[in-house]
């Protein structure tokens, strides 16, 4: 039952505990539809428990309540926004910094964020031109690891399963780490390690904020602590070696140490876009591939794409660029899977969203996983459908959600080119197949999983 509340949980104290801790309470009334509290001390806690996850939570308030809900998490009101057009009215006067990464470094205690609105600027900047620079430089090395995995499925016999979460975790940690922190990663033991510590950190990242659970079990915390100052060990050496000197490849650290940043905030924005940069990139890459399987008409004109696009040429920079349908299928893949269910915002000074009030300091959420299944917003929202997004309406929507154009996170970003190298490469050449009868749960969290491996086949194309 802990393991089940722990899990349940862990979703809404990432993106809530780790922030509100900070602010006072209040219980000021805010006259928005929603549920009063269930327990004077945890609030609605209970209640999302109850749920499963804070994303399941939310689509059940949003379905009672309206596309704007109130519940409470202990003493702290909290807003949840559940369709497009709130998100536009609270979205256009919020500029903030990107949430993910903001929550991260409360979960990490670290405090390089939150600078004025030039500092906010800049550091932007440098994160895009950061990602731009290192994908551009280590192209060639993305496709190598692609054709190497493409080489493994292709000495498979056509019965066997392949386990494609595990893959994919695989090639993305090997893909992140040499592009973010170099070619020391080339050494699979040093991937090893550095995928250990990373797992340990994620898997942890939010469990103490509630139950303490974290502090009173001294083995684990001493597992978690020991796996967080690894990780920066193994990133203080990188950057120390990076510094005043120049490289043929340039990683994703170079942009950061040649920038105005001092080594605390290197070291910080570098751990964070390790860990995020990690996790979306692998959940990306299996997500897409098995709604592939899933759908053989969406795989089959990703291959004709692909195939017009490329021939018998090499895969490159320039021609990636000319993939607009895979581009598609991963933003459909995005939705469909709600690959970040939450993303969360604290309201500065008093707001209006339609006739509601939102005090100063409520958390408001942006129930992302409920507006992109919203059919009003996205017809047949359940339904693997790329085409969809030959919309540019539908572009545009999607770009205000922060899942693509000039709002996205740069993890997601970095994502995106990594997965389109691989699908390139891999349905160049391979059928992807799902196994029949294999039914997948999906575990809603800070990003979105399957609960179980996923297993596929692949064959070749001739």
């Amino acid at each position: 039952m802990l393991d089940f509340a722990i899990f349940a949980v862990t979703f809404l104290l990432a993106l809530v505990g780790a922030v509100l801790y900070l602010y006072p309470a209040s219980r000021q009334a805010s006259g928005i539809p929603g549920i009063t509290p269930t327990e004077e001390k945890d609030g609605n806690l209970p209640d999302i428990v109850n749920s499963g996850s804070l994303h399941e939570f939310l689509v059940n308030m949003h379905e009672r309540y309206g596309s704007v809900v109130s519940f409470w998490f202990g003493r702290h009101l909290v807003v949840s926004l559940g369709t497009v057009e709130v998100l536009k009215q609270h979205i256009n006067p919020n500029k903030t910094l990107d949430p993910f990464d903001t929550m991260l470094k409360s979960l990490l205690k670290y405090q390089s964020g939150g600078g004025d609105a030039s500092e906010n600027h800049m550091r932007k900047k440098l994160y895009e031109n950061g990602v731009t620079n290192c994908l551009q430089s280590n192209f060639p090395l993305l496709l190598k690891l692609s054709e190497e995995l493409l080489d493994k499925w292709l000495s498979y016999p056509e019965s066997q399963h392949v386990p494609l979460c595990q893959h994919m975790l695989g090639f993305a940690m090997k893909s992140v780490t040499q592009m973010i922190m170099g070619s020391t990663f080339e050494d699979d033991q040093e991937v090893i390690r550095f995928q250990k510590s990373h797992g340990t950190v994620w898997s942890e990242i939010g469990k103490g904020f509630l139950d303490g659970s974290l502090d009173k079990t001294t083995t684990r915390k001493k597992q978690y602590e020991d796996a967080i100052k690894q990780l920066e060990s193994i990133l203080k050496k990188v950057i120390k070696e990076r510094k005043g000197k120049n490289f043929s490849q340039h990683i994703f650290i170079d942009s950061l140490v040649q920038g105005n940043l001092n080594d605390q905030q290197i070291l910080e924005d570098s751990v964070i876009f390790s860990l995020a940069g990690c996790i979306i990139t692998a959940k990306l890459c299996t997500w897409a591939i098995w709604f592939l399987t899933t759908s053989k008409e969406a795989q089959k004109k990703l291959y004709e794409e692909i195939d017009q696009v490329f021939g018998k040429s090499p895969i490159t920079p320039e021609k990636i660029e000319q993939l607009r349908y895979c581009r598609q299928v991963l933003c459909e893949t995005v939705r469909t899977a709600k690959l970040t269910p939450v993303s969360a915002r604290l309201q500065d000074v008093e707001g209006k969203i339609d006739q509601f009030i939102i005090p100063r300091e409520a958390l408001v959420l942006y129930a992302l996983g409920v507006v992109l299944q919203d059919p009003s917003s996205w017809p047949s929202p359940h339904r693997f459908d790329p085409d969809r997004f030959a919309n540019e309406s539908v572009m545009k929507t999607f770009s205000l959600l922060g899942f693509s154009g000039t709002q996205e996170c740069p993890e997601l970003r970095f994502a995106y080119m990594v997965t389109t190298v691989l699908l390139s490469v891999l349905v160049r050449r391979l059928h992807l197949h799902s196994v029949e009868g294999q039914v997948i749960e999906t575990k809603y969290e800070l990003v979105t999983s399957s609960r179980e491996e996923v297993w596929i086949t692949v064959s070749q194309r001739y």
